[in-house]
């Protein structure tokens, strides 16, 4: 069976918490759960690795403003991401080649950040920062579902993450304006802080 499904899968939620992903993936390989998962995510450093950042994106996520700055720092991080684990998952089952497995784990990881980031935009746009947390849950709970899912059904899990990539991006298309706030905002507030230092220095 091809393991194309469950590269998309793994690319999508890559793209939302790449730690995750790995530490998921690693544990459902090392546990004898999936004959898919390729020994260099099974390993016992990766585990560790993979486990304090995601507590530490676990952290990070839920803050607001903070989250947009992780998410800033992953924009590059969590592409390369799922591109690597699709290779591996490719290179394991030699079902699809692994550069095209690269490709599209990377490029659908590529779409699913762009959503996280830009909804959390949104999301910080507004004054409450209970909203954070609720979205943060939501994603890691997505996250971790899917994944799970995804070991025993991969097309399903397939069908359900292109399902989600897409109202994901509609749903961007929509909040464009907050996200527009948020960014004005942010420029705002390091006008201020600029403002303060050199107001600061003047006094000194």
């Amino acid at each position: 069976m091809s393991v194309l499904p469950l590269v998309f899968t793994s690319g999508w939620a890559s793209g939302v918490n790449a730690y995750a992903v790995v530490l998921l993936l690693g544990i459902f390989g090392a546990t004898g759960l999936s004959d898919e998962v390729p020994a260099a995510l099974q390993r016992p450093d990766v585990l560790i690795a993979a486990g304090v950042l995601f507590l530490c994106e676990a952290v990070a996520d839920k803050i607001p403003y903070v989250d947009s700055a992780w998410d800033a720092v992953h924009t590059v991080i969590r592409p390369v991401a799922g591109a690597v684990v699709a290779a591996l998952l490719a290179g394991q089952s030699g079902s699809v080649p692994e550069l095209a497995a690269g490709a599209v784990g990377g490029s659908t990881a590529l779409l699913s950040h762009l959503v996280k980031a830009g909804t959390r935009m949104a999301v910080n746009s507004s004054p409450e920062p209970f909203s954070n947390v609720v979205v943060s849950l939501a994603e890691d709970l997505g996250v971790a579902a899917i994944i799970t899912f995804a070991i025993f059904n991969p097309v399903a899990a397939a069908v359900i993450a292109g399902a989600l990539l897409l109202a994901g991006l509609f749903l961007l298309y929509f909040l464009v304006s907050r996200i527009r706030r948020f960014l004005r905002r942010r420029a705002e507030r390091r006008a201020e802080k600029r403002l303060a230092q050199s107001m600061a220095q003047g006094s000194g």
